[in-house]
């Protein structure tokens, strides 16, 4: 049977030889490019603190058709909630309107921060529609810091919020954090501060 790569003379088999050490070449120099083409990044290069440092999380009835808005602010920033979802430093995650328009049964709203800086933190709560006609409607809510990348969030406040009527806006905390996430001592109280009403710009 006739060799297709035979010619008669040694061309042939230098042919191939030549083809196989290209391909060997190749495959070696893949092999070597391979952990340079996504290296790991070193500890403390171009790496930035991940999200939800202090965290301020709402949740009411679930399966009601009641629209609870949480308000946040942080030092210095504008106040966030569902008409101004971010701002420097807060991020409303979702706004819930309850069960109307929502595939879960969960009544929940979240928001979180880049960074601590240090100063007073406001978290309001405020009934925007109630569709129920029921009351009161009781609102859980809690605030967590996360100091430690490898930590999770520590909880530093938690109490229940109890809204009487539709537009009612109350004042769940207002607390201090130093520059290290610390709690200020004696600074947590609820004085009334509005946050739905404050300018967003």
């Amino acid at each position: 049977m006739h060799d297709p790569w035979d010619s008669g003379d040694d061309s042939g088999t230098v042919f191939r030889d030549v083809i196989l050490l290209a391909l060997a070449g190749f495959v070696f120099i893949t092999v070597l490019l391979l952990p340079h083409i996504n290296p790991k990044a070193k500890q403390g290069e171009g790496s930035t603190d991940p999200p939800g440092n202090v965290i301020a999380e709402m949740r009411w009835d679930d399966k009601l058709r009641t629209d609870v808005d949480l308000w946040v602010q942080a030092p210095g920033d504008v106040p966030v909630g569902y008409s101004n979802k971010s701002g420097l430093i807060f991020n409303l995650l979702r706004d819930d309107l309850g069960s109307h328009a929502d595939p879960t049964d969960v009544n929940f709203e979240t928001s979180f921060s880049r960074g601590i800086p240090p100063g007073e933190y406001t978290v309001n709560v405020h009934l925007f529609r109630n569709l129920e006609n029921t009351y009161p409607i009781n609102v859980r809510v809690v605030v967590r810091v996360k100091t430690d990348n490898e930590a999770g969030a520590r909880p530093i406040a938690a109490t229940t919020v109890r809204l009487d009527r539709e537009g009612q806006e109350l004042t769940a905390f207002r607390f201090s954090l130093t520059e290290k996430g610390e709690l200020v001592p004696n600074s947590m109280n609820s004085v009334f501060k509005p946050l739905r009403s404050a300018k967003t710009y």
